[in-house]
């Protein structure tokens, strides 16, 4: 007999929910009670379970990996191939290793700096960052290396770009002299698109592109599109930096970008708000329409306005965003042009009414809830350690209460932390303290249930031996990507002591997650659990995740001896 197409949906779908799959309903919802470890659809525990906070099964975790000014990676220009292409190689394994002891999930990477590239970009030069020339080829595509080492860990790859800047100040950089950029620099051959900010020969001055020129709008979308297009990147993620910030009292040199370009607006700052709209509604847009999976997110500067200036705004009397830089930030989260915030909240808890953390974070969860958009908070480890920021910073317990105090906002989805080379140096101890507090277990990412996802099967647990290494599992993935399934991207394996029954609730935060694995090619997958203990009994499940991580119900359970 002939299955119709329909008939064939229907056919698989009931296998799905025969197999204890996530079928097409809950799929779209799963994650919506990911905030704090509680319960998700599919593996992830049933409604009503419980969670321990300090354990969340579902938290964004990640670091700013910088290359500006070769800051974090690389930290110094490859002048050697291949030798220093090599160093430069284990240099970013070796953050990437740091990134695994902490649990993190994620990596935020600056690939395009200032306005240049770490790819063989078909728009832009390469990054003098990468071997100290500008425009220079380092015979090698980092793009790649870094996206590939990345998810052979099953950590997340943003890809961080700057959108408008070009150079960064003299001596060390090309500063406003557009004859010190690569020869064949786009801005070399539009001098119309760019502007020295302060003007040439102020100290601290630098090109920038000229986000009022439809030209450039279009133009720096599509450089950075070219990265989206060609790699299999996670995220594509914004810094705060559109508008210069201010400089003294010299201003933005856009008078005849203002005449020529206007569209009707007679407010000028208005106008600059609606250039920046423009390329975060429009660059979201061509995200989605390209690889709808991939992820658009915007770490702006934490004060979006003051209540004095808006009844909307926070209780603070710092700078604001809106008006300084032209960011819009509350209005791109109420529409919902961006799939997360991190705002950077690099201020201390504590009596300072210009920008209190305990202030801002309350503001930013009651923005984003009620939409889709998921809140991240950037950190200042810099600071933790420095005197220069006051005797605050001097206690190696701010940023763990950080993010103690994120618990009390449900809205508070994970934490970026700024930047590698701050988190690694782990001054006070600070490091080592949130760590120990707040990422003691792995994390699976929050998954979006906005974006597209099939639903998964669940594994089949094939094995499970003790090694010489520890306990070898084995397991199967039944008709993964197939017809309406999703697809399983990784994995995640649970451990429970003991051989006694495993409830969905176990599952509900992470006190028995022991890892998650990347999927390799072919049905057929395993992974060794190297802290096993010899002479104790264990428990394991295995669940499937999508490249969303999106998970599905938990294998059948194996016991080991």
């Amino acid at each position: 007999m002939r299955v119709s197409r329909l008939g064939g949906v229907g056919l698989v779908l009931g296998l799905v929910v025969g197999l204890g799959g996530v079928g097409p309903v809950a799929a779209a919802t799963a994650g919506g009670a990911a905030a704090g470890g509680a319960a998700t659809v599919g593996g992830g525990g049933g409604v009503g379970c419980g969670g321990d906070p300090a354990v969340p099964k579902r938290q964004f975790r990640a670091m700013w990996i910088s290359s500006v000014v070769n800051i974090d990676w690389p930290s110094a220009g490859s002048r050697t191939a291949p030798d220093r292409v090599a160093a430069q190689q284990a240099e970013y394994r070796g953050w990437l290793d740091l990134a695994q002891r902490l649990h993190h999930n994620a990596v935020v990477v600056q690939v395009r700096p200032t306005a240049d590239a770490l790819w063989p970009s078909r728009y832009e030069p390469w990054s003098e960052y990468l071997t100290g020339v500008r425009g220079q080829d380092p015979g090698w595509d980092p793009l790649a290396f870094l996206v590939a080492e990345t998810h052979r860990r099953n950590l997340e790859f943003h890809a961080w770009f700057n959108p408008y800047r070009i150079s960064m100040p003299a001596p060390g950089g090309a500063g406003a002299d557009l004859g010190q950029l690569a020869p064949d620099h786009p801005a070399r051959q539009h001098p119309g698109w760019a502007f020295a900010y302060p003007p040439a020969g102020v100290a601290g001055s630098r090109l920038y592109y000229d986000p009022g020129v439809p030209e450039v709008r279009e133009f720096v979308q599509t450089a950075m599109m070219d990265a989206v297009s060609r790699y299999d990147i996670d995220g594509v993620h914004f810094d705060d930096y559109f508008y210069p910030y201010p400089s003294g009292t010299y201003p933005v040199p856009d008078d005849a970008t203002f005449a020529a370009y206007h569209r009707g607006f007679t407010d000028r700052a208005a106008w600059r708000r609606d250039n920046i709209d423009l390329l975060v509604q429009e660059m979201g847009t061509r995200i989605k329409a390209a690889k709808p999976w991939v992820k658009f997110g915007v770490s702006p500067f934490g004060i979006w306005r003051n209540a004095s200036a808006d009844p909307n705004g926070s209780d603070t009397t710092g700078s604001q965003s809106y008006d300084i830089v032209s960011a819009d930030t509350r209005k791109w989260v109420l529409r919902e042009w961006v799939d997360y915030v991190v705002p950077q909240l690099y201020w201390y808890i504590g009596q300072y009414p210009a920008a209190d953390y305990a202030r801002l974070v309350p503001w930013w969860a009651q923005t984003v809830r009620g939409t889709r958009v998921q809140l991240y908070v950037g950190q200042a480890d810099y600071k933790s350690g420095d005197p220069a920021y006051g005797t605050y910073w001097m206690n190696p317990q701010e940023l763990s209460d950080h993010l103690t105090l994120n618990r009390s906002y449900p809205e508070v989805l994970g934490n970026v932390h700024f930047s590698a080379v701050q988190v690694r140096a782990d001054r006070l101890g600070a490091t080592s303290a949130y760590a120990a507090a707040h990422y003691s277990r792995p994390a699976l990412v929050p998954p979006m249930p906005h974006l597209p996802a099939g639903p998964l099967l669940r594994p089949a647990l094939t094995g499970a031996g003790r090694t010489t290494d520890g306990v070898r599992l084995s397991w199967r993935q039944p008709a993964d990507g197939r017809g309406p399934l999703g697809t399983a991207t990784s994995y995640a394996v649970y451990r429970f002591d003991g051989a006694g029954r495993v409830d969905t609730c176990d599952r509900a935060d992470a006190a028995h997650l022991v890892g998650t694995v990347r999927a390799v090619p072919g049905r057929s997958q395993s992974w060794v659990d190297a802290t096993a203990e010899p002479g104790r009994t264990y428990t394991y499940q295995v669940t499937a995740l999508d490249r969303l991580w999106n998970e599905s119900a938990a294998s059948a359970t194996r016991v080991v001896r």
